[in-house]
Order: C-alpha cells, then structure tokens, then sequence
C-alpha cells in the first residue's frame, strides 16, 4: 500500500487530503520575526507543513564561487557567501523555530543541502528533511539521509526518468518511507514545462511511494490538477508580499492565494468522490422540477387508444416519467381526461 509516515501519529497514503507544504525558504529575508510571522500566516491559509532551507555555505561551495562578486537587486552581501551567509539561520533560530511550529500544529521542516547541514537538523531535532533537485545524483548525500532514518521528500526537478529510477532504487536499499515530488526546476516554471503527466508516470513506476508535486509555477490551478493525477503532497513557494527583495518571491504565492490553494485542494478532494454514480437529495426536488413526466396533448375518452398523437412531455414531473412513454402506447385508456393533464398507470389495464 502507497503510504508515507512522517511521524507515530501522522502519515499520507493515497485516500488523504493534500498536504500542502509553504516552502518558505529564503523569503523570510534573514530576519527570524519575518519567518515566525510566516509559520503563522501559512497556518492561517491551511499549510500542513513550513519549509526552510539549511546550507553549510563555506562547505557547500567553492572558495572561488564563495567569494564570488554578487552584483545583484536581490543580494545580501558583496559576495555570493555574504549574500548566502546573512539568510542562513543557525542554532538559535532553528529551535525558536521548533517552538513555534509546535505551538502552532504545523509541521517544520527543512532542506539539507550538504552533510554538514544534514548533521545540523538530525541534531536540532527536525522530523522530516527535504532533498534538493539538484542533489538527486548526490548517491553520498542520499545514503546519509537515508541511513539516518528519517522520513523524506526528494523533488526531482532537471532529471530524466533513468535519474529518477537510479535514485529510488538506491534509496528502497535502506528503506522506503519516502516521497517524491515531481518538479520543473525553473523560476518561474513555464506551464508547457510542468509536464504533470509524469506524476502518473511516478505512481505506476514506484507504487510503494507517495507522489506529489514541487510546484514553481505562478498560480494555484496546477496543484488541483496534480491532485486528481495522484498527487497527495503538494508544495508551493511562500510569501507575503511578491514584490520584496530575493528571487523566489516574484514566483511565490502570497497569503491570499496560499489560502485558496488550501481551500481549492479541499473541495477537490471531496468533489472526486468515490466514482459511484447516484442520485443526491439535493437533486432530487431540482429534477422533479425540470424532468417530463407524460400528460395528455387533448381531450382523450375513456376507451381511446394511446398514440404519440394525443400525449406529449412536461414538467414538472409528478407522474409516470418520460421514460416509460412506450409502456402506454397502444393501450386503451380507462377514464376521460382534459388536455394538459398527467398521465398515470392506474390509468391502464396491464
């Protein structure tokens, strides 16, 4: 059975509502009030679960590209390590973090971009880790997340399916409480890009794993469509206002529109229903109100014979339905009736 477990209390298969990750990353500019203010916001409009992003910065890149000039609208810092350097939180703002998600019943999570980042969060008590696109190829990376046991969710954007397989086939060697998210690693990510097919790809090549989509694009209406491709997890960058300073808010959702993806996901996964066609009480006095029953077109005698001549469809219909027209034709009536009136069996002789 597909299922993801992210704690005793709490997993995901494939009768769940979404769950709908605010992926906040580095949106909250550096600045832990801004990123607390978002746990809360994102609570509000409905996320199940808050996502950052931890790096390591002066393991996880070069020297050269650490102190590589940044010249850009949307940096931090002089060089590309000072831009990276003032987002990053550490110690303290991650367990005031912990605090405050817990406060409010909502998940908290972060990506691993590096061991060393991967150390910080088993260590800081996170419960779930997200791996990057980019590091699907990353075996080493993959291996230390996998053998520290703790649920994850790896997107699996800038890969071909050969990727994709080749990772989970490595992973399932040590467990398979894993997700996986389908992802188009562009910022924003063109709708011909998306390609949400590949989600029912996933679920017929991993049936074990719960599938879900990594979503870049601008707008809510592809996540509902993921949803009734199979797509249980859902993630969405988050901001609060898309015109302040960084590259992802430009793409990402704010509260307004993070909480009618919310709501959008609710009712999508009531509205699929159970594929079983029936009637609903509330259509029935709708139906009786437009639906034709049969009545008589003129005066008919008792003894007349019944033809397409002398009866015709209306509403509402309080009588015999339309459907069993044939039943009476060619049978003799047994009473007088004006025109305009309905037509009932006990009217025949059968």
């Amino acid at each position: 059975m597909r299922k993801f477990t992210i704690d005793k209390n709490k997993s995901i298969d494939q009768d769940s509502k979404s769950y709908l990750i605010a992926e906040i990353g580095h949106n909250h500019q550096g600045s832990l009030e801004q990123c607390i203010e978002m746990f809360k916001i994102a609570k509000e409009c409905g996320a199940n679960a808050v996502k950052i992003q931890k790096r390591d910065n002066k393991n996880l890149y070069t020297k050269n590209f650490y102190n590589s000039l940044y010249n850009s609208p949307n940096s931090y810092g002089k060089s590309y390590g000072e831009h990276r350097d003032f987002l990053e939180f550490g110690k303290d703002e991650y367990e005031e973090l912990i605090k405050v998600s817990k406060e409010l019943n909502i998940d908290f999570f972060s990506t691993a971009f590096d061991e060393h980042s991967l150390s910080f969060l088993i260590n800081i008590g996170i419960k779930m880790i997200k791996v990057a696109s980019a590091d699907i190829k990353n075996l080493y990376l993959l291996e230390k997340i996998a053998e520290s046991k703790i649920p994850f969710i790896i997107s699996t954007g800038g890969s071909d399916m050969n990727d994709v397989r080749d990772a989970v086939e490595f992973l399932l060697k040590f467990h398979d409480n894993f997700a996986i998210l389908q992802c188009t690693s562009g910022y924003p990510a063109e709708f011909n890009e998306l390609n949400l097919n590949c989600i029912k790809t996933y679920m017929e090549a991993f049936p074990n794993q719960i599938i879900g989509l990594s979503s870049h694009d601008n707008g809510i209406a592809m996540p509902i469509v993921a949803y009734t491709l199979g797509a249980r997890i859902i993630e969405k960058h988050f901001t609060l206002n898309r015109t302040l300073k960084g590259t992802d808010h430009a793409f990402s959702l704010e509260p307004a529109g993070l909480r009618k993806l919310s709501r959008d996901l609710e009712r999508t996964q009531v509205a699929l229903g159970d594929g079983i066609k029936k009637v609903y009480e509330s259509e029935k006095e709708p139906i009786k109100k437009m639906a034709k029953m049969i009545v008589s077109r003129t005066k008919i005698k008792k003894g007349d014979k019944i033809s397409l001549e002398n009866i015709t469809f209306k509403s509402p219909c309080i009588g015999v339905d339309a459907k069993d027209y044939k039943k009476i034709i060619g049978k003799n009536i047994l009473v007088d009736l004006d025109s305009d009136e309905p037509i009932s069996f006990d009217m025949f002789k059968f």
